[in-house]
């Protein structure tokens, strides 16, 4: 079956079609409530303060709320509260016995973080929102400014934030694909027709040229391709179970491996790095004319040495740090231990673990490379090929990953109905 007959399966699968509808239902919903202003804002007026906010906190903040913070709408907080209140709760598993406890006690405990993780959202949305309000009010974009804007802002956003979530777990929970994701994706690629149509008026105006265009789509289509394999590399590390007798029955024996990732980390690392190497240009747009911060914003903006050097070696950094928070080889080796399991060649317990932090650290630094590379990639399209649109880092690596995940779940509903998948030969394999 080829492709165009994989995707007309999808709508044969009563269950399936039911999903793929009522994802695309939300994500409308969402799309419907990204043009709801909120109230005592003048939108002209913001719009000219957010035209000098690309390359700093603010503009980062905006790529992951679809847009919605520039255009002061009811979500403009989007599910960045959600996000980080995420990664909060993940650190602590790796820090807070408690809640490294939780995190093995399977699915109560699971539960239970989820909980926290909403309370946490609950408390980040409150704070930033007022935040958001302050800032509002110190542009000069509010109308009426005072207590009552304050408090308005702070419900109809942090109200915005918990919609948003709860749109994003109905999604995991009814319909396809991770929601929180998908979420994100749909806010970055709504700016994609625009981009589209800006470029083929640079075509048409001559201020891109033809050749220059073809250089570009075949270079996109390489970096896609490339962040495609890195996010599905992995090294398997071969893992064998010994036999055990309990009464009549034989359990264990069997073989299987440990898939490392190149890229463990995800995008985490560009979202930590972006948010320190932007904090001088944010500094920037709030201190005005200040030498220190001048000097500081000139040296950390694109196009100097110092940011380029700078941001990539922040990313490794913060690659090899957050793979070692996800994934502890200490806690693999003693769970292989424990059910008698082992890695040919390699004794059980201490060896192990070192053993797997060797691979993993070799097997990640290709990983946190590339992210480096993808990281610093828009600007030297936009400074060398004078792209006039916002190509790579971590809104490409976001799309790209939410694709392959959403694909790989149409995938496993297709073939779990005798269906073909969409690759004709073997299986597609997206994150996990």
């Amino acid at each position: 079956m080829n492709i165009t007959g994989s995707y007309q399966s999808m709508f044969r699968i009563p269950e399936l079609k039911r999903r793929i509808l009522f994802t695309t239902m939300i994500l409308v919903i969402y799309r419907l409530g990204g043009h709801i202003t909120t109230p005592g804002i003048d939108l002209d007026a913001i719009k000219q303060v957010f035209e000098g906010q690309q390359g700093t906190l603010v503009g980062l903040y905006d790529l992951f709320a679809g847009g919605n913070l520039s255009q002061a709408t009811v979500f403009s907080l989007g599910i960045m509260p959600y996000i980080s209140a995420s990664i909060i709760l993940q650190l602590m598993q790796a820090v807070v016995p408690y809640f490294e406890k939780l995190a093995k006690e399977g699915e109560e405990g699971r539960k239970k973080i989820n909980q926290y993780t909403r309370w946490g959202t609950l408390g980040l949305a409150l704070v930033q929102s007022f935040g958001v309000s302050f800032t509002l009010e110190r542009l000069g974009v509010v109308e009426t400014p005072g207590l009552g804007f304050k408090l308005v802002t702070m419900l109809t956003l942090t109200t915005g934030t918990m919609f948003v979530m709860w749109l994003g777990e109905q999604i995991t929970e009814r319909g396809i694909g991770n929601g929180i994701s998908l979420i994100i994706f749909i806010g970055i690629i709504a700016q994609y027709p625009t981009d589209i149509l800006n470029t083929f008026q640079q075509l048409r105006s001559g201020g891109l040229h033809v050749a220059v265009g073809l250089i570009v789509v075949v270079f996109m289509i390489a970096v896609i391709a490339g962040i495609i394999a890195i996010t599905q590399g992995q090294r398997r590390i071969p893992v064998q179970y010994a036999k055990k007798i309990v009464g009549r029955r034989v359990y264990g024996g069997a073989n299987t491996h440990i898939p490392l990732r190149v890229n463990t980390a995800g995008v985490i690392p560009i979202i930590f790095a972006q948010s320190i190497i932007m904090f001088p240009g944010t500094l920037s747009s709030f201190f005005g004319n200040n030498a220190f911060v001048d000097t500081l914003t000139r040296i950390f903006s694109p196009g100097h040495a110092v940011y380029y050097l700078s941001y990539s070696a922040l990313i490794i950094l913060f690659t090899y740090f957050y793979t070692a928070v996800i994934l502890n080889p200490v806690d693999l080796a003693d769970n292989m231990k424990k059910n008698s399991g082992f890695i040919p060649g390699v004794r059980a317990g201490k060896h192990t673990a070192q053993y797997i932090d060797r691979v993993l650290t070799r097997v990640t630094l290709p990983g946190a490379f590339f992210l480096a590379a993808i990281a610093i990639l828009p600007d030297m399209m936009i400074r060398l090929l004078n792209v006039p649109f916002y190509f790579g880092g971590t809104g490409l690596l976001i799309v790209v990953g939410v694709a392959l995940d959403t694909l790989q779940q149409i995938e496993s509903h297709l073939v779990m109905r005798h269906y073909d998948g969409f690759m004709s030969k073997g299986r597609l394999r997206a994150r996990r």
